[in-house]
């Protein structure tokens, strides 16, 4: 049996942590560069609190990083896993599995 770097518990871990209606909305927001956890409450119109905790998820599944900025964190999708295909849809690659990420202004 030929060896391989699929790591289905990574895997399905990551695909745990997006499988949230708030996460994707996080996830769809972000797709335009990085917002502040009040940025995207109110994007996403949900609380600061509840926005706060499913970023966490987001970051300790390695989706989401984040850069502080004075008393401010600011919150953007991992650079590794964001892609671009020929008709400039974004779309993240979970390594085991892509998730198109729809353009919400189209």
């Amino acid at each position: 049996m030929a060896t391989t770097s699929f790591d289905a518990n990574f895997c399905a871990e990551r695909l745990k942590a997006i499988g949230d209606p708030h996460r994707l909305k996080i996830i769809s927001a972000l797709r335009y560069g990085e917002m502040t956890v009040t940025d995207l409450a109110e994007l996403i119109e949900a609380e600061n609190m509840t926005v706060s905790h499913h970023l966490k998820i987001l970051k300790y599944a390695k989706v989401v990083e984040v850069r502080r900025e004075g008393r401010f964190m600011y919150y953007r999708l991992h650079e590794d896993l964001v892609g671009a295909d020929s008709q400039k849809s974004m779309f993240l690659d979970l390594g085991c599995c892509r998730l198109e990420v729809p353009d919400r202004k189209a």
